[in-house]
């Protein structure tokens, strides 16, 4: 209960943190932002109690505010509110995790297949994404390993270079981490996929997009399969 607690602490101190990021636009948008990216990075985890006092302090914000936020990461399902308990962090259920790899696997290989005539900057964004998740393999950081590899599959989807993939991508992702919020074992989960990882980026840098785009298929299918079939073991 005392590491709960402080977990919770630390969360809530790295949301104060983010107080400047309000400042500009100081509107539920920008607050929706910071949570979701609060669950993307995994600081959020699933059936987490989203106190509208704790949130407001850390935050400087009203609870008008905070409750529009609220409205708008339930639209996009990251978010539940309970009568007469509260408002939670969603926990995903394993239909859900099916639906999220059918929507990632269209808008991933859609960036594939525009990968030949993709920014060199949109290119190098995927090996910098690896970059950085084989570093926080290297400190046996698995938390930070997936905050990298949701990163990484953002940076394939956006060689398709459409705004409207980017931001399916992110609510996307943000929804996913609720699923990996489940798993046993975050080293099982992710250690796998960052050897596959690396075969993916290396099929880009060589310009083999076919080749590329079967593996991708491949990879999701598999994490698909390994997340539903390890939901399902510890639902029981």
């Amino acid at each position: 209960m005392a590491g709960t607690r402080q977990s919770r602490s630390a969360a809530l101190d790295a949301l104060a943190a983010d107080r400047g990021r309000l400042v500009r636009a100081g509107a539920a948008q920008r607050v929706a932002e910071v949570l979701r990216d609060r669950i993307i990075a995994g600081q959020l985890t699933p059936g987490t109690r989203l106190s509208e006092e704790a949130l407001g302090e850390a935050l400087a914000i009203s609870r008008n505010t905070l409750r529009e936020a609220f409205r708008l990461l339930a639209e996009e399902r990251l978010v539940v509110h309970e009568m007469n308990r509260g408002v939670f962090v969603r926990a995903l259920t394993p239909a859900d995790v099916a639906d999220i790899y059918t929507m990632r696997t269209a808008l991933e290989t859609a960036g594939v297949r525009a990968a030949a005539a993709a920014p060199a900057e949109r290119r190098a964004a995927v090996g910098a994404a690896l970059a950085d998740a084989l570093a926080a393999e290297e400190r046996a950081d698995w938390l930070a390993v997936g905050t990298a590899d949701l990163h990484f599959h953002q940076a394939i989807a956006a060689l398709a270079g459409s705004e409207r993939i980017d931001d399916a991508m992110r609510q996307l992702l943000a929804e996913l981490r609720l699923a990996w919020g489940a798993m046993p074992s975050a080293y099982d989960l992710h250690e796998p996929f960052l050897r596959r990882n690396r075969q993916l980026t290396a099929l880009l840098e060589a310009g083999e997009t076919a080749h590329l785009e079967g593996e991708l298929t491949r990879y999701l299918d598999d994490a698909r399969e390994l997340i539903t079939d390890l939901m399902r073991a510890v639902a029981g």
